[in-house]
């Protein structure tokens, strides 16, 4: 087993839990034992992990929890980056040292995390190389947003002479899924409050306000139709596409279940996907909105915050 002598030292490290299912309030940053990698197994020095709603709402109470196999005393967070600080045997794809980023649901926001070399996000953990030139800040913003955004174009599949609705286009999922349809060529329509436009405009949509009128005001936008939608928070934006005559087959969601719409689920993307948008990162193709940081012991402000659901971009967690 290869461990650098600077962390070989570590005993105890913070880690945020939870010992009670609920709200921001029920959020703790306790001191726990480091963890050691064994078989199969790398440990991460996580430097930043970024949140996302799923955080928060599998969290909510103990018959959601028992939904995603979470207990108490629970961890908090799934969306990391660092870097590695020690490996077991047999993991032969990365060593000590290597800069990575992934997902380890409900314990991401910690000192130190466990991935499994060859886990998923939800079982053992996931682990990716960072591309050079893109920090730590960002790469732990890509995990979920980015593999959900994937998802979601892989349904709708948006190409040049679409033209795309995006509801909740300035949420977490919504910066990486109106960045992806613009390089597809498609033209984006976002959907957002009045303060969100110069964000959208931003990120290569036009934006419009949703709530009551929203296919009127889409109409007045492209009178030539809308040909394809993805509602990034809801189901209002779905069903103004089928007013507006998408196909259900060109419409997708994240949070509702409506019959005849196929759903997108970040665990169902395609192999590769979150290398590709790391690599567009790298690029200087596609921008990741950091909405605000917040030191770990500010953990419980920074929930609030992102659960309020009006953050335009991610909330990150440094550690």
């Amino acid at each position: 087993m290869k461990e650098p002598n600077a962390t070989a030292s570590a005993t105890t490290g913070r880690a945020v839990q939870f010992e009670s299912f609920g709200g921001p309030e029920t959020l703790r940053v306790r001191e726990v034992p480091v963890p050691q990698a064994g078989p199969g197994q790398i440990r991460v020095r996580v430097a930043a992990a970024g949140l996302n709603p799923m955080d928060w709402f599998m969290t909510s109470d103990a018959e959601t929890a028992a939904r995603f196999g979470l207990s108490l005393p629970c961890g908090f967070g799934t969306d990391y980056a660092g870097i590695v600080d020690q490996v077991g045997e047999g993991v032969r794809e990365f060593a000590a040292g290597d800069r990575v980023f992934g997902g380890a649901m409900s314990r991401a926001v910690a000192d130190y995390v466990l991935i499994e070399d060859a886990g998923t996000i939800a079982a053992g953990g996931e682990a990716h190389r960072t591309p050079d030139g893109v920090d730590d800040r960002t790469a732990a913003a890509l995990a979920i947003a980015g593999c959900t955004a994937a998802a979601a174009l892989a349904v709708i599949n948006p190409g040049p002479g679409d033209t795309v609705l995006v509801g909740g286009a300035g949420g977490g999922v919504g910066v990486f899924a109106v960045q992806l349809a613009r390089l597809a060529g498609a033209r984006v329509i976002g959907t957002g409050s009045a303060s969100s436009a110069d964000a959208l405009r931003a990120l290569g949509a036009e934006p419009v306000t949703y709530g009551d009128g929203l296919v009127d005001r889409v109409r007045a936008l492209a009178p030539e139709g809308v040909t394809a939608a993805m509602d990034l928070h809801g189901e209002d934006t779905a069903l103004a596409a089928r007013e507006l005559g998408v196909p259900d087959e060109r419409i997708t969601t994240i949070a509702a279940q409506i019959d005849g719409i196929t759903p997108a689920n970040g665990a169902n993307a395609a192999p590769g996907a979150i290398e590709e948008i790391a690599g567009l990162v790298a690029a200087g193709k596609l921008r990741v909105p950091i909405a605000a940081t917040f030191p770990v012991e500010k953990i419980r402000d920074a929930v609030e915050l992102q659960a309020g659901r009006h953050v335009h971009g991610k909330v990150v967690i440094e550690l």
